[in-house]
């Protein structure tokens, strides 16, 4: 019995990623507008009804696959090991998604997405919603943990330091993409990029960009 909640969980979560990639295959081939939730739900052997069970709008359709791992990101901060900062557990989270980068077939989604973004402000819009709202959950998971007041920065500080982190390494990937970087180098940019970025969070800024005298 303690088993088949797990079970129906790895079956929705099946079912919705199933959906977020027929959908981005056909956005990648004829454009976000191009593109109805109907002929989503066809190319996923799904009801139209069904989608919008798991994607209430058609940004949210394009953005499954973004939102299926910003929830894994905060649900892997969520339960990480006694001891781990969230900075260390945030880190490890987003280098271990980098080995996908090696793949062909991800760097031509990756590309056909940032083609199709760049010419819809309403995805451009919707993007920045999202990362809105995994932020606010972010900040206030952490300030949970720390017990922070309600009027406190710094759980959002926080928060705000680690997404810009990985939305600045996902615009990084994707300039990349388009500029024809495939394979172990784009997975190993991303790595170093990543390293970078967050060692400078771990270091802090009081060292960084000091304007040198005269």
């Amino acid at each position: 019995m303690g088993a088949e909640p797990g079970l129906r969980e790895r079956k929705k979560q099946q079912t919705r990623q199933l959906i977020a990639e027929a959908a981005q295959r056909l956005f990648g081939e004829r454009g976000f507008d191009g593109v109805t939730v109907a002929e989503v739900a066809r190319a996923a052997d799904v009801s139209e009804v069904t989608v919008f069970n798991y994607f209430t709008t058609k940004e949210d359709l394009f953005y499954g696959g973004m939102e299926f791992f910003e929830e894994k990101l905060l649900e892997g901060v969520r339960q990480r090991p006694r001891g781990e900062s969230v900075l260390a557990a945030f880190r490890r989270l987003v280098l271990e998604g980098s080995s996908r980068l090696a793949a062909e077939a991800t760097a031509q989604l990756i590309a056909a997405a940032a083609t199709v973004i760049t010419a819809s402000p309403a995805l451009r819009a919707r993007e920045l919603e999202i990362v809105a709202r995994y932020t606010r959950l972010l900040a206030e998971l952490v300030a949970e943990e720390t017990g922070a007041k309600p009027d406190d920065i710094e759980p959002w500080v926080v928060a705000n330091a680690l997404l810009g982190a990985q939305r600045a390494l996902v615009e990084h990937v994707r300039a990349q993409v388009l500029r024809g970087t495939r394979g172990p180098r784009l997975a190993q940019g991303m790595r170093s990029q990543a390293r970078r970025g967050f060692g400078r969070l771990e270091r802090g800024l009081a060292d960084y960009a000091i304007r040198p005298p005269r």
